[in-house]
């Protein structure tokens, strides 16, 4: 449906412009064409007329074939120019594109031109960690859980659990 009623505005936009393109013929012709009086001339001066409207029927052939030739001369061209061009690329093998890895700085360098000594060091802006901390929390007490499975069990190992725990919390 979109299509058909694309299709109709478009009819309907050819016509109006075809309109107007024939109104401003006509228009043209009006202002460049004086009215003919031949209604009060002699034979003599309507054959000088006609002799005159020939010659410049004539120039106008003469112009309008001229710009013919031109034309088609330019449309060849055009065609055989196009042709080399499509040969040309069937020609030449264009390769792969590869991804390069820039840095920020090569990056900054070729932006803002080797005037402006601009350093993008984005490690130095990190936080270090320091790795001695993190081995130190690591090495909380681990014991074995076999060991003491015998002694924990039972109410008596419940109970020392919940010591242990209050011990700790307080």
């Amino acid at each position: 449906m979109l299509k058909s009623l694309m299709a109709a505005t478009a009819k309907e936009a050819l016509e109006q412009e075809l309109e107007e393109k024939e109104n401003e013929k006509k228009k043209y012709l009006e202002d460049k064409t004086p009215p003919l009086h031949t209604s009060c001339m002699s034979i003599a001066e309507l054959k000088a007329l006609c002799e005159e409207l020939h010659a410049k029927i004539d120039v106008v052939d003469e112009e309008r074939y001229d710009i013919e030739a031109k034309v088609l001369h330019n449309t060849r061209e055009i065609k055989d120019l196009n042709i080399k061009v499509v040969d040309l690329r069937g020609k030449f093998k264009r390769p792969s594109l590869r991804r390069v890895r820039v840095s920020a700085d090569a990056i900054l360098r070729s932006l803002l031109g080797s005037k402006h000594k601009v350093s993008l060091d984005l490690r130095a802006n990190l936080k270090s960690v320091k790795k001695e901390d993190t081995e130190k929390e690591k090495t909380v007490e681990v014991s074995d859980w076999r060991k003491n499975v015998e002694a924990m069990s039972g109410m008596e190992g419940r109970k020392k659990m919940f010591d242990a725990a209050m011990g700790q919390n307080q």
